[in-house]
């Protein structure tokens, strides 16, 4: 393949993807639909010959749009936002991932005679919705404001966080590690060691090398910086048999922790947007229309599973959660779909095995091709009939979901834990942090030690396990001395919970130094067994060099403990720091919000018999009306900033707004307030 045939490729495939654009954006159709088609029609499955003289060579270029897709999903994810719908959707993405995973396994197996390993990608290709398509569309709806909307995102992108998981078990499955619970647990525990070590690490590194690069007030550098990081982290993770897509997202989450997280969504959005396109009509081009309608049935049957499985699962577990009757109507509707990750998915079982015979990825993408057609309209339509079944529930029903919707409110708010409750959980989950970040860089290090490095040093290819043993012990000999102090701080809290303050003070005082002490020393002997199982595969073989090593880490340790600790503490709060970014953030956006005099600012209740129920804010006509201007809405406990004009009040709704004291008489009577 020469240079002048590849971009002749890709100038046809990017002149192709702007046409698609163009026209369905005027249809006002999702665009990913035109690409997977354009794709189709590029294809040679449909005309016996391919429109590119190299269809291959352009799939490298697709394997780019994951990872700019991911990217920017990792760049999206807000953990703040998370945290406050965590309680629907964690469980609601669980049951519906297991669930459609164990239906796509036994639908292989049982139904369509697969194997294993054929039938569990097919499984991990259905569980996950695509957040792409759902973005898209509620945009278009103009929806974006509705109470469901958050629960909905919030449920796909842990599915998407779910399933990123779910492509690094399964690529080890591909390469034929086994399915045993014993290679699972091994599969799941270096997974761990792997998030825990990005995201602890880079925590602690990106944000900071960002917001330093961003004072230079630079786009090129910040954009490069941030990509530079986002290929290296994806690299790793490719050289441990996990998906690039992985460590794009994690990238991505590492980003969202800066400060400039905004400038950098928008100096990424224009090459996610060129890469996606193009990665979606590689998908098409490996697509077989043909294949597609031998396959028929199994496209109809798995999309009708799809349909009713993710739809029952998520709408039962979100009515279940705590979601009303309509939003949970709307969840399960608008998440009865499958999108990019299936792509994926499947496209990998294809790299993965080599099985390009198999009709499972004609299947996946033709499935999609259905629902993702079907989406808007189902949207749609889970309006009225949510509407419909909140009206027609019968009473004694409606009682049981409000006394259990109490009951669940209550449960939440019960038990709240105590602040020394609170300290020893962290205590012990950045004990545990500090244990998964040795091992990750001893791990690091032992598959470094089995380079080759003969190219770059005769010396160092000599020499390579002494280095690298020595790097890796420096270290964790760095990390025991902010082990000894979370070790101290966890002796002190479980003392304080043991001894209580019933006990006469001269015991009080002895028994409370002891468990201190056992505590600390407990955990510092674990620290040094670990490192010490570390070193087995890492030390060297001759005994002179094991002496010289030791006797550099004793040094080491005894001058440089204090340092170590001042360095632990500037690590800690830069990985504070980093979490906190969103908070941050949102403070300064509060800022700058103008205060408006009381005569012009006023808060009106929404009663029960009000002829605004059920109305928007368009069919009311306020802003003509009155004058007056809706900017926020609080119901439920929660405020809703800025609705749109889609917005349908409901009784009990508080709606905040601004005008001039004979506008705001004039909304309190179209309020019937």
């Amino acid at each position: 393949m020469t240079e002048s045939l590849f971009f002749q490729d890709l100038a046809v495939l990017m002149a192709v993807v702007g046409l698609v654009s163009i026209g369905f954006t005027r249809l006002r159709w999702p665009k990913v639909i035109g690409y997977l088609f354009a794709g189709i029609l590029l294809s040679e499955h449909t005309w016996g010959g391919s429109f590119l003289a190299d269809p291959k060579s352009i799939t490298t270029i697709g394997q780019l749009g994951i990872v700019f897709l991911m990217f920017t999903l990792g760049l999206e994810f807000s953990a703040g936002d998370m945290k406050k719908v965590r309680h629907v959707t964690i469980p609601t993405a669980l049951f519906d991932t297991m669930i459609m995973i164990w239906l796509g396994y036994t639908a292989g197996t049982r139904i369509l005679g697969w194997n294993s390993v054929q039938s569990l990608f097919l499984g991990a290709a259905i569980c996950d919705s695509a957040t792409t398509l759902l973005a898209k569309t509620i945009e278009e709806l103009g929806w974006s404001r509705r109470p469901f909307v958050r629960y909905i995102f919030g449920t796909t992108i842990f599915e998407d966080i779910l399933c990123v998981g779910i492509i690094a078990l399964i690529t080890g499955v591909a390469h034929g590690k086994g399915m045993s619970p014993g290679d699972v647990g091994l599969s799941l525990g270096g997974l761990l060691v792997f998030f825990t070590g990005v995201l602890v690490f880079g925590l602690v590194l990106v944000p900071r090398l960002l917001n330093q690069v961003a004072k230079m007030k630079d786009d090129e550098a910040l954009l490069l910086t941030l990509l530079g990081c986002c290929f290296f982290v994806s690299f790793i993770a490719f050289k441990f048999d996990y998906s690039l897509a992985l460590g794009a997202f994690l990238v991505g989450i590492l980003g969202a922790s800066s400060d400039v997280r905004q400038r950098l969504h928008d100096l990424a959005a224009p090459l996610r947007n060129m890469f996606a396109a193009v990665f979606f009509v590689t998908i098409g081009l490996l697509v077989d229309p043909f294949a597609c309608a031998r396959n028929w049935a199994a496209i109809l049957g798995l999309t009708m599973v799809v349909l009713l499985g993710k739809g029952f699962n998520c709408f039962t577990m979100s009515l279940i959660a705590g979601q009303k009757v309509k939003d949970a109507v709307q969840t399960g509707f608008g998440l009865a779909q499958i999108g990019e990750f299936a792509y994926m998915v499947a496209l990998m079982y294809i790299s993965q095995t080599g099985d390009a015979a198999s009709p499972m990825y004609q299947i996946v993408v033709g499935v999609s091709l259905i629902t993702t057609c079907l989406n808007p309209t189902m949207l749609r339509l889970s309006d009225p009939v949510g509407e419909w079944l909140e009206t027609h529930l019968p009473e004694r029903v409606r009682g049981t979901i409000a006394a259990y919707d109490d009951w669940l409110t209550r449960f939440r708010t019960a038990r709240v834990p105590s602040q020394l409750q609170q300290h020893l959980h962290s205590r012990v989950i950045w004990i545990a942090v500090l244990a998964v970040l040795n091992l990750c860089v001893c791990v690091v290090a032992t598959v470094l030690a089995s380079q080759n490095y003969s190219s770059f040093s005769h010396f160092f290819e000599a020499h390579k396990r002494a280095f690298f043993c020595l790097a890796a012990n420096l270290f964790c000999i760095s990390m025991l001395a902010p082990m000894a102090s979370l070790a101290r701080s966890l002796g002190r809290d479980i003392a304080a919970v043991l001894t209580g303050t019933r006990q006469p003070k001269r015991w009080k005082a002895a028994a409370h130094q002891l468990v201190t002490w056992t505590v600390t020393m407990a955990i510092l002997a674990l620290a040094f067994a670990e490192i010490l199982m570390l070193n087995v595969n890492l030390q060297p073989d001759e005994p002179a060099v094991r002496i010289a090593i030791l006797a550099v880490l004793v040094a080491v340790a005894i001058t440089g403990w204090k340092r170590f600790q001042r360095l632990g503490r500037a690590a800690g709060y830069r990985f504070n720091e980093a979490l906190a970014a969103e908070k941050r953030s949102a403070r300064r956006t509060a800022a700058t919000t103008l205060t408006v005099p009381g005569d012009f600012y006023t808060h009106l209740a929404i009663p029960a018999g009000s002829p605004a129920i059920g109305e928007t804010i368009r069919s009311l006509d306020i802003r003509a009306k009155t004058g007056t201007s809706i900017v926020s809405i609080v119901r439920s406990g929660e405020r809703f900033r800025n609705p749109g004009p889609s917005w349908r009040f409901e009784a009990d709704d508080v709606a905040y707004a601004i005008g001039e004291p004979a506008q705001i008489a004039a909304l309190k009577k179209l309020f019937n307030a």
